[in-house]
């Protein structure tokens, strides 16, 4: 049983991304949140609670130090999402990526620090840590990158840079810090380039669905209510302080070329499916272990990946994009 947040002051950076605006819906009807973002991209526009009065949006950047202190001063619990990310994002703008997530998150990771208010840190790393390949990984595996030069492991790097800082921060100061690695999460709200979005967004409209590579690379995906709850879990559970934890489904695991088709059936699609040249270094193979993430704050993905898909395309169906 997850324990209720209520009258509590929530700052979250990159509030206005899926997952952001996604817990804002669970938590604004209790709670004072202020929503931290540079609205790149925004899919807090259009939910229903966009204009609640327990909400406020501020427009800025987690580079920004003076500014970021100013708008999470009073804050009780800091949830942490604000980064670069997205593939092709990445590989346009490494330096960027890395900027921003990691002297983003020191500048977080330090105003919260300074807050006399603050109870609970959330910092969101990536399951890109694992690098290449990671099959059933657990948080004690050993992090592996990619060569220096290949633009996709600049996000990695950036993402374990911070994830030792947010570490650091808790060992040193006590800050109360947990961080989370997300497992491809997807569901309704999604912005950006995620593949399962992609994938369903041209099944509705019977285009084709392009695959990069052979489509043999292996992942676990995650529903969008699922992740939520684990991330609620984090922010409540005593014992999450100062953990690392999986937040995926390992039960949803399937090759890319799998997940192509997967989603033609279900969605009756008349899509038909092209393979396409790889063009940047890939995963082949990322699932994750949830049992400390379960034994530890009592996290268990329960949605399939067919149930997904269907609630998913409902959702863009109805013209909620």
């Amino acid at each position: 049983m997850i324990a209720k947040l209520s009258n509590k002051k929530i700052f979250i950076t990159g509030g206005a991304g899926f997952i952001g605006s996604t817990l804002i819906g669970l938590l604004v009807g209790d709670n004072d949140i202020t929503v931290y973002d540079n609205l790149r991209r925004n899919a807090l526009a259009g939910r229903p609670y966009e204009q609640h009065p327990r909400l406020r949006l501020v427009q800025g950047d987690v580079l920004d130090s003076v500014a970021l202190r100013r708008a999470i001063e009073g804050a009780n619990v800091v949830v942490h999402c604000a980064a670069v990310a997205g593939i092709d994002t990445v590989i346009k703008k490494p330096t960027e990526t890395m900027r921003i997530n990691m002297l983003g998150t020191a500048n977080v990771l330090q105003a919260a620090k300074e807050l006399s208010t603050i109870e609970r840190v959330i910092n969101f790393s990536t399951s890109e840590v694992f690098g290449r390949s990671a099959f059933r990984a657990d948080e004690a595996n050993l992090t592996e990158i990619g060569a220096v030069g290949e633009a996709r492991w600049t996000y990695a790097v950036s993402k374990l840079a911070a994830e030792h800082l947010a570490k650091a921060y808790h060992q040193e100061f006590g800050l109360p810090v947990v961080t989370l690695r997300p497992f491809n999460v997807y569901g309704p709200g999604q912005v950006g380039e995620g593949a399962l979005r992609t994938f369903i967004l041209r099944a509705l409209k019977n285009q084709d669905i392009e695959i990069h590579g052979d489509g043999n690379q292996i992942r676990a995906w995650c529903y969008i209510d699922d992740f939520v709850e684990g991330l609620l879990s984090s922010m409540t559970h005593p014992r999450a302080i100062g953990e690392s934890f999986n937040i995926g489904n390992s039960r949803a695991v399937v090759t890319i070329f799998g997940l192509a088709q997967t989603t033609v059936r279900v969605l009756n699609s008349r899509s038909n499916i092209r393979f396409t040249n790889k063009t940047y270094a890939d995963v082949e193979l990322r699932v994750p272990s949830v049992k400390k993430a379960r034994e530890l704050i009592g996290f268990e993905a329960r949605i399939d990946l067919e149930e997904g898909i269907r609630r998913t395309a409902e959702f863009y169906r109805n013209g909620l994009e």
